[in-house]
Order: C-alpha cells, then sequence, then structure tokens
C-alpha cells in the first residue's frame, strides 16, 4: 500500500464529533508535516490543518478551535478529532503530505446533517 488510508468518517448531526485516523502507509510522519485535507462537491481539495515535525500545528481559519491534529509516530497514524461539526464541514477528507503530497488514498467520507 504506497497511499495512506483514511477512515472514521460518517454522517453526524450538527454540533457532534468524529475522529478521524490515517494510516500514513509509506509515508513516515515522524520525519515529513503532515495534513487533514477536505474536499466538498464542487471544490477544490484544502488543507484544513497540519502538523509539523517537531509537533507545532495550525488549522485553517474554519476549523479553528474545533478541530485538533495529532499524530502517532510509533504506529504511524495521524489523527484528526473534529468536534463542534457544522454542515458545512461536509467533505471527503484525506490525509497526506503537506509539502508534495504523494498519491492521494480513497479518503473518508463525513456527513454532517440534520
Amino acid at each position: 500500500q504506497v497511499q495512506p488510508v483514511e477512515s472514521g468518517g460518517g454522517l453526524v448531526q450538527p454540533g457532534g464529533s468524529l475522529r478521524l485516523s490515517c494510516a500514513a502507509s509509506r509515508i513516515l510522519v515522524s520525519v515529513y508535516a503532515m495534513g487533514w485535507y477536505r474536499q466538498a462537491p464542487g471544490k477544490q481539495r484544502e488543507l484544513v490543518a497540519s502538523i509539523a515535525i517537531g509537533g507545532s500545528t495550525n488549522y485553517a481559519d474554519s476549523v479553528k478551535d474545533r478541530f485538533i491534529i495529532s499524530r502517532d509516530n510509533a504506529k504511524n497514524m495521524v489523527y484528526l478529532q473534529m468536534n463542534s461539526l457544522k454542515p458545512e464541514d461536509t467533505a471527503v477528507y484525506y490525509c497526506n503530505k503537506v509539502v508534495r503530497p504523494t498519491t492521494w488514498g480513497q479518503g473518508t467520507q463525513v456527513t454532517v446533517s440534520s
């Protein structure tokens, strides 16, 4: 498996929470800045959260104070805790390197709807 494998998406009501997981496969999360991206229907893929090698994090304004990115170097995993979800968070979520992303995985669908 070359590309990352994302999981944890689903249907959730507004205000709910989800935790996404990413098995980074051949990408070593300990040596690359990693990010979570999302693509909503009819829109371009956007970077919503990133974590640097040193552990510092950055978030898009649209998800700041609601989403938390983390990683587990030993398991080579990246996570995205999503809280206070809104309908506009509905999208397919992907993880990948921040610089020169590699082959994209299938992503995981997140749908926020009542």
